[in-house]
């Protein structure tokens, strides 16, 4: 059964209050500030969304050398600054005020951006720059444990599913704009226009990134303008804490001696772990597994990926709809089950099957005419002509059957349903376990945790799929989401609130 108020009908975006908290100034400064927690988890899912498909096709341009195992450590390079600034930004925000670290923060994402769009500018070693650019932008986005904890610490018990639910909306909004930003600039082409005053070029690979750090520049000045520090018990009352400056009386909370319980910490960052190493596959394999199966050029992935995602996005923000309304039927840990189930299918879905080979590219370059009279480093500079297909590098190609476009796009359909709904409940209920104490630390720990599945997965995935092919990389994501269904079953009555464990709320 869930904790939250059955008579709480409140919709997605839109935040709980009594009669007599509306007219209560510090509850408007409150919801005021959560809201700008949200915008800035929306403009941090917009800065990685935004360049996430187009970032092959960019690698490939600017470093030729580079291959699909390097992709994988181009996107875990993000995760990997992230997991190990996210624990420095937390325990920073449980000592400082947290409009500190969150400026620190979000400048050196829009650094890295500019970064990123500068990368194709030196001599040599191209690929190593644009790496170091998106490990910065990771180590910017490690803001997101300081997020999560001042939305915990501001919401009380019965606010905090709707209030994580918002925020996770918020996010899937920025997945929405960030992928439908860059389909759109991707009609500025490749070669775009030069601004020979900067020396930098304007295409449909760095105007991403120069948009984005546009947006951090707004991020900044909402949180130096709007945002105040709050915190509040489990219902709702305020209490003193390092982070909250307002003057006005509040309600101390009586020092809480009760403990956390350290194996529902523990199983909830595993869950979490396995929950965004499942996605950061998804999302690092999508656009080479498209090339490779449906023989796009680098401009159709970019732009036909960036729609689908736009799609999923969409499809999350009703998920967080029915995720709001179903935990409040069934309970938060239920509905995690759920979407461990349909992200399950959704893996499924993707094996490769049937006698349908994809195309290989070394079929083209043999057949073509201009093979014998040009050399194949033509063909890339020139522009005029780009092997399309699945490269012939990767033996698997010649005995794998192809993954069929309606597979590609049910898998994406069924992934977009479970995964936000294991996102925001992973997140929810490790909010409740801790309870009221401060969470900057323990939620640094939870983005870590997130983050190193970030690093691992795209390493992983990409290096399986090149040696093995999809039906490996597929079939062994299919056994960690069994893994994690055993886990959570076995830890089921261990994952409830704080205040439930010690006998403060009858769950």
């Amino acid at each position: 059964m869930s904790l939250i108020d059955p008579d709480d009908t409140t919709p997605l975006l839109r935040d709980d209050a009594s009669s007599e908290d509306s007219q209560d100034e510090d509850y408007k400064s409150r919801w005021r500030s959560i809201r700008v927690m949200y915008f800035t988890m929306f403009l941090s899912s917009v800065g990685f969304t935004i360049v996430i498909t187009s970032l092959w096709p960019y690698l490939q341009k600017v470093d030729s050398s580079a291959d699909a195992s390097f992709l994988g450590w181009m996107v875990a390079a993000y995760s990997l600054g992230q997991m190990v600034a996210s624990p420095l930004f937390g325990l920073w925000s449980n000592h400082r005020p947290r409009r500190e670290s969150l400026v620190c923060s979000i400048f050196i994402n829009l650094a890295a951006n500019i970064y990123y769009a500068y990368a194709y500018l030196p001599k040599t070693n191209n690929k190593y720059h644009m790496l170091m650019s998106r490990a910065f932008v990771g180590f910017g986005a490690g803001n997101v444990a300081v997020v999560r904890s001042y939305v915990a610490g501001a919401t009380s018990l019965k606010e905090r599913t709707g209030a994580m639910a918002n925020m996770s909306a918020c996010q899937a909004l920025g997945f929405i704009l960030g992928p439908a930003l860059q389909a759109c600039l991707s009609f500025i082409g490749e070669n775009g226009v030069t601004v020979k005053f900067l020396d930098l070029q304007l295409n449909m690979y760095t105007t991403p990134a120069l948009l984005a750090a546009a947006f951090g520049l707004v991020n900044i000045l909402l949180v130096l303008l709007v945002l105040k520090e709050h915190c509040v018990n489990e219902d709702g009352k305020h209490i003193r804490s390092i982070n909250y400056t307002s003057e006005e009386r509040v309600d101390v909370l009586d020092e809480c001696v009760e403990t956390i319980d350290q194996a529902a910490v523990v199983t909830s960052n595993v869950l979490f772990f396995i929950v965004m190493f499942i996605f950061a596959v998804f999302e690092t394999i999508a656009t080479p597994l498209s090339m490779d199966m449906f023989a796009w050029t680098r401009k159709e992935a970019v732009l036909y990926n960036g729609i689908i995602m736009v799609g999923i996005g969409f499809q999350s923000i009703l998920v967080f709809l029915a995720v709001k309304a179903a935990a409040l039927k069934f309970g938060d840990r239920p509905v995690l089950l759920a979407g461990f189930f349909i992200i399950f299918c959704g893996f499924i879905v993707l094996l490769p099957w049937g006698n349908h080979f994809p195309k290989i590219q070394w079929a083209d370059l043999k057949n073509n005419s201009l093979a014998s009279q040009v050399s194949e480093g033509t063909l890339f500079s020139n522009g005029t002509v780009e092997p399309t297909g699945c490269p012939y590098e990767q033996t698997w190609c010649q005995y794998t059957p192809a993954i069929y476009l309606a597979q590609y796009i049910s898998s994406d359909f069924l992934i977009g349903v479970g995964y936000p709904a294991c996102n925001v409940m992973s997140y929810t209920l490790y909010s409740k376990i801790l309870g009221p104490k401060p969470q900057g630390v323990y939620m640094g720990w939870l983005t870590a945790s997130g983050s190193g599945a970030r690093t691992l997965g795209p390493v992983f995935v990409s290096h399986v799929y090149t040696l093995l092919g999809p039906r490996w990389a597929f079939s062994l994501i299919c056994g960690m989401v069994v893994m994690a269904v055993i886990l959570l079953i076995s830890a089921y009555h261990r994952l409830i609130a704080f205040s439930v464990r010690h006998g403060r709320i009858v769950e």
